[in-house]
């Protein structure tokens, strides 16, 4: 069987559209794989205490979706990354791990901190609940560390986070809470960079 023969000379115009094809890509000396986060997105949500008779209500938040959970959904194990409960009249922020559900979220608790105080989560992973309650308070910023989730190119990794609640109400059983998440992978920096 005759197979076409590609001279390498023909093979030369190729490399040169290539190769003016990633210049193209960079724009400007831009690096379009460079991941920037860049827009705080700082929003605010309010979760229910397990303790709650209601069954459906919101006790967790997923931090990876920005979304809030019910526990008791079919399927809501290894989503979220923080729920409320009620511990002898206190709210408490759990990790999975405190309700011994296998995940790899943390939280850390900043007492007397203020949200824009915090800007980078600690590198030491056992300075983080993995699985004990915290308690919550006003006057704290709570840093966590999210279960993985995809990046904008779909690659599993963790993403950190800060909180910090706004409203207590131990004998309704509500908290509102401020946050924002970073959207780079596994990056510790708790504030955009410009």
């Amino acid at each position: 069987m005759n197979r076409p023969r590609i001279s390498q000379s023909s093979s030369l115009p190729a490399l040169t559209v290539l190769a003016a094809s990633m210049v193209g890509l960079t724009g400007c000396g831009e690096n379009i794989f460079e991941a920037k986060w860049t827009t705080a997105r700082v929003d605010t949500v309010v979760v229910y205490s397990l303790a709650r008779p209601e069954v459906n209500l919101p006790a967790g938040f997923d931090f990876v979706g920005r979304r809030t959970i019910s526990l008791h959904d079919a399927g809501a194990t290894g989503l979220w990354d923080l729920a409320l409960d009620t511990q002898d009249g206190e709210l408490v922020f759990l990790p999975p791990g405190a309700l011994g559900v296998t995940s790899e979220a943390l939280v850390l608790k900043f007492p007397n901190m203020s949200f824009d105080d915090v800007v980078t989560a600690p590198k030491d992973t056992l300075l983080y609940s993995r699985d004990m309650p915290v308690s919550v308070e006003t006057s704290s910023v709570y840093v966590l560390r999210t279960h993985r989730g995809p990046d904008r190119f779909g690659i599993p990794c963790f993403f950190f986070g800060k909180l910090q609640p706004l409203v207590v109400q131990p004998t309704v059983g509500t908290v509102s809470f401020m946050f924002d998440v970073s959207t780079l992978c596994d990056s510790r920096g708790l504030i955009p960079t410009d």
